[in-house]
C-alpha cells in the first residue's frame, strides 16, 4: 500500500524569536504573545482530525510561559528542541551552542518528563559543531536541513567547502535528517517584519493562494514517490494563527486527507522511516 506522511510541525518561539534580533519594545513583545491565544484553537483543530504533531519549542518559551506549552504536552503532541534562546548556532562559539542544548533539554525534561529526540535549529542554520553535539546528547533526528524533499538520509559531518577547491563531503553520522523547506513554511509567506537593520520582510501573501502551494507539493510527492514519501510543513502559531490562515490550516488537513496522507509526529515518522531503511541506518552507524 502507499503511505505518504505528513508532519505538521509548530515552531512555537513566542517571545525568543524577537528578543535574538533585539525587538523588546511592547509592541513586538505582543506579537509574540499572541500564541498564547492561538496554541488552544490549534490543539483544538488537530485534536478535531485526530492529528498529532510536533512543536518545536525554545527552552526561553517553556521556562517563560509554560502555560503556553502545556495544552499540546498535555494534548499528546511531540516536544521537541529548538534551542534555548533563539540565536542561530551558527553565530555561537562551540560552548554557547554546547550551553544552548543542555539548558534547552533541562526545560523540555521539566515540563514534559522527557529527553527531546529531535531538534530544529533557529532559523535553520547549523554550525559546524551542530552534528556532533546534537548525537552528543541523545538528539536522534534533526529537521535543519534541505537536502532532499520527500526522502529523509543520514547527516554529514566534516564537510569541506572551500572558494577555489572542490566540495569534500564528510562522513555520515546516525543523526537521521528529516528535511524542510522555506516554501513549506508560513513565516516568508505571511509575516511583515521591519527589521532592526532596517529591512523590512514583505510577507502578507494570500491565504489561499499558499494553500494551492502547499497542497501541490504533497500531490506531487505522491506522484515522483509513489510508494512512500514524508513531507514536513512548519508553522508558528503567532503567523499561522490568525483567522484566515487558520482556515486556510483546516482546508490544507481536509485536502491533504482526500489526497490519502497519514499525520504523524516527526517522531513516529522517523521510526517508520528507519524500520523501511535497516541497511542505510547500520552503514551510518
Amino acid at each position: 500500500m502507499p503511505r505518504h506522511i505528513v508532519c505538521l510541525t509548530f515552531d512555537h518561539d513566542h517571545l525568543s524569536g524577537f528578543i535574538a534580533r533585539g525587538m523588546t519594545s511592547p509592541t513586538a513583545i505582543s506579537r509574540g504573545e499572541y500564541d498564547v491565544v492561538v496554541i488552544p484553537r490549534l490543539v483544538a483543530l488537530m485534536e478535531r482530525y485526530g492529528i498529532k504533531g510536533t512543536f518545536f519549542t525554545p527552552g526561553h518559551t517553556i521556562d517563560s510561559t509554560p502555560e503556553a506549552v502545556m495544552p499540546y504536552v498535555e494534548a499528546g503532541h511531540e516536544l521537541a528542541h529548538h534551542g534555548w534562546t533563539h540565536r542561530l548556532p551558527v553565530t555561537l562559539s562551540r560552548e554557547e551552542e554546547e550551553e544552548e542544548i543542555v539548558r534547552g533539554n533541562e526545560s523540555i525534561k521539566r515540563i514534559s518528563g522527557r529527553a527531546a529526540r529531535g531538534y530544529r535549529s533557529p532559523a535553520w542554520d547549523l554550525s559546524p559543531h551542530s552534528i556532533e553535539l546534537l548525537l552528543k546528547h541523545g538528539i536522534r533526528y534533526d529537521s535543519s536541513m534541505m537536502g532532499h524533499d520527500y526522502d529523509c538520509y543520514f547527516a554529514r559531518q566534516g564537510d569541506v567547502a572551500e572558494l577555489l577547491k572542490p566540495f569534500v563531503r564528510g562522513r555520515e553520522t546516525p543523526l537521521l535528517e528529516m528535511p524542510i523547506s522555506w516554501s513549506l513554511d508560513d513565516f516568508p509567506h505571511f509575516e511583515y517584519m521591519r527589521l532592526p537593520n532596517g529591512s523590512v520582510q514583505q510577507g502578507l501573501m494570500n491565504a489561499t493562494n499558499v494553500l494551492d502551494n502547499f497542497v501541490d507539493d504533497f500531490t506531487y510527492m505522491t506522484r515522483v514517490q509513489p510508494d512512500f514519501g514524508i513531507l514536513t510543513y512548519t508553522f508558528h502559531p503567532h503567523v499561522i494563527g490568525r483567522g484566515h490562515r487558520m482556515m486556510m490550516l483546516e482546508r490544507l488537513i481536509q485536502r491533504l486527507m482526500e489526497g490519502g496522507a497519514v499525520f504523524m509526529t516527526m517522531e513516529q515518522a522517523m521510526a517508520e522511516w528507519l524500520a523501511r531503511n535497516q541497511g542505510a541506518r547500520k552503514a551510518a552507524e
